[in-house]
């Protein structure tokens, strides 16, 4: 096995997380089969009981892990499938431990950070790296591992300790260290600044590990004089330092990585470099080129779809090529920070870039929408009403709690009577399942127990399964299977008329199965059910151009190149292209 290093230092936030997804992608280009491993040295067990406005998005993958975002970075750039145990923390290498101790598994000795900690690490890193991912049997060739936080941390010590001893026991044969470090720029001459790196540097070798290559940020391409520097002071060739600049957009540092022969570098430390074949990434540049046109363009000429080629309706998409726009309003409770739904984000962007739509997501507030804002804070109740009003589409995604579920009832009332392209996932299902029963049934007080225990219409229970005295791990997770009950209903179609669908899930509430014989004798249709047929999973409204909500969250498994159905239905309908494209598949186009 051969093991690829990413640490940080200097500043948090650098993007270690996207440098590790883009080193995985050209290994991978060169015929190596990758794996990934992401480090979080925090003592929680996992991400999963995190804040989104702490910690961003909780990534939830097929084995029901609730992880840190940079496996979603992973599984979509290097196109994998991880578990639960290629996230480690703390949390977990602490808990391994204590239970063997509790078992006398340590037969009675002191047990201690070194060996019995590193130990832990060290056997984790060995065995999970071993597992494959891509669908393929036997193990992968490398294994690319994120050390979270920066270099000097207290709570990393034992991490670095470990990943020392690893270095030493597979041999400088199998080991690449690749330190991501940041280049400031002072003064108004614009001097890039070495010695924060330096200083990195130094302290990762003073912990046991040398840097073979470092991954340089900056806002600018860095001078030669400066490289000159760094390789002097920090013991690293000037030919494996890599200077990953400001770009267009994440999808072009893979390339970046490549013009400056990275990937050479990587595997002469492997000594791999004779089973290795050059990287071939033209699609995955067509990509992001694709997306910096897309994002450029200014007017509305033409519209086509890139994975669909009988919707081209006028020039080709070369450089001078404009497109059309399609406007997003996002309504979420988290907008403050754009890593709460990352996964959203990339899955609309993987549609738009597949049907060459110039997305804009406008991001609503929904405490905004409510009337209760009219009073306190009218200027920005007047703005996300315009906002909501000028949208294509309407998307309310996930979320916990009841600040803003009036607004995103108010949002998804507001799609359903003008026709309004709608995608509710997850509590956005159940958001127009209220609205709904509220609107069209006539239950004023109807509502989710999860908002009111009390209410006398509950059309949103807590599933009988789930715990209400551990929030860690107790809710539905992972990826679970959707039957279609009606075979030409839009999701279906949007699938590839497929049978039934795996998507992952992250939910303690469901639709009231006592309340759906009645939603849907008023048109109100649920689609796809899960194996049991109690469980609703899908909801569409067939007087409505595009009205569906998911149990499930269809963002996890979208990939670029590879968009999610739903996703694409909703930019596709919001635009006018839905059934057009539904005919052409099922003509076989």
């Amino acid at each position: 096995m051969k093991y690829v290093l990413v640490t940080g230092g200097v500043v948090s936030g650098l993007g270690k997380g996207v440098t590790a997804s883009s080193i995985g992608v050209v290994l991978k280009a060169c015929g190596l089969r990758i794996t990934s491993i992401k480090i979080d040295p925090y003592l929680n067990m996992d991400a999963g009981t995190m804040s989104p406005f702490e910690h961003g998005e909780v990534f939830v993958l097929d084995d029901g892990g609730e992880v840190d975002l940079d496996l979603g970075n992973y599984e979509r750039f290097v196109d994998v499938t991880l578990t639960r145990d290629n996230n480690i923390t703390t949390g977990k290498i602490y808990q391994s431990v204590l239970e063997k101790e509790r078992r006398g598994d340590y037969l009675g000795k002191t047990v201690q950070v070194v060996p019995h900690i590193t130990d832990a690490i060290k056997n984790w890193i060995e065995s999970v790296s071993a597992i494959p991912v891509d669908g393929k049997e036997g193990p992968p060739d490398a294994c690319v591992i994120e050390l979270g936080g920066t270099v000097g941390d207290i709570e990393s010590m034992p991490f670095i300790e470990a990943l020392r001893q690893l270095s030493f026991s597979v041999g400088p044969d199998n080991f690449c260290l690749i330190h991501v470090s940041l280049i400031p720029v002072l003064g108004v001459v614009g001097e890039q600044k070495t010695k924060p790196t330096q200083h990195s540097v130094r302290e990762l070798r003073a912990l046991g590990l040398t840097p073979h290559l470092l991954a340089c940020r900056s806002a600018q391409p860095l001078l030669d004089s400066t490289k000159e520097k760094l390789s002097q002071f920090c013991h690293v060739p000037a030919g494996n330092i890599l200077n990953i600049h400001d770009v267009p957009n994440i999808w072009h540092v893979p390339q970046l990585l490549q013009s400056q022969n990275a990937h050479n570098a990587i595997l002469k430390q492997l000594n791999c470099l004779r089973i290795a074949t050059p990287p071939h990434l033209q699609e995955w540049m067509k990509r992001a080129e694709t997306y910096d046109n897309l994002t450029n363009s200014v007017s509305i000429i033409n519209m086509s779809c890139s994975s669909c080629k009988h919707f081209l309706l006028g020039n080709d998409t070369g450089n001078d090529a404009s497109f059309v726009q399609v406007r997003i309003a996002m309504v979420g409770k988290y907008i403050g920070l754009t890593d709460s739904y990352l996964s959203v984000v990339k899955a609309l962007l993987h549609a738009c870039i597949s049907c060459s739509l110039k997305p804009s997501v406008d991001w609503i507030a929904a405490s905004d929408l409510e009337d209760e804002s009219a009073k306190l804070t009218p200027e920005a109740h007047a703005a996300a009403w315009e906002t909501l009003k000028n949208a294509a589409c309407v998307l309310v995604p996930g979320g916990f709690g009841d600040r803003g579920v009036q607004g995103m009832i108010l949002a998804a009332k507001y799609a359903r009577k003008n026709h309004i392209p709608y995608l509710g996932i997850c509590l956005g299902m159940q958001i127009s399942v209220i609205e709904f029963a509220r609107s069209v049934l006539g239950l004023s007080k109807a509502n989710s127990t999860e908002f009111d225990d009390s209410t006398p219409d509950p059309v949103v229970i807590f599933m009988p399964e789930g715990s209400r005295t551990h929030m860690g791990n107790t809710m539905r997770l992972g990826s679970r299977r959707t039957f279609f009950q009606t075979p030409d209903c839009v999701s279906s179609q949007l699938y590839h008329n497929s049978e039934y669908v795996d998507e992952r899930h992250r939910h303690r509430y469901e639709v009231n199965p006592d309340v759906v014989d009645k939603l849907e004798g008023a048109g109100l249709k649920f689609v796809g059910k899960d194996e049991s047929g109690k469980r609703m999973e899908i909801l569409e409204l067939s007087s409505h151009p595009f009205y569906v909500g998911a149990q499930f969250h269809p963002e996890f498994k979208s990939r670029p190149g590879r968009p999610s159905a739903l996703f694409l239905g909703l930019v596709l309908a919001a635009t006018g292209q839905l059934e057009a494209y539904i005919n052409n598949h099922q003509n076989g186009s």
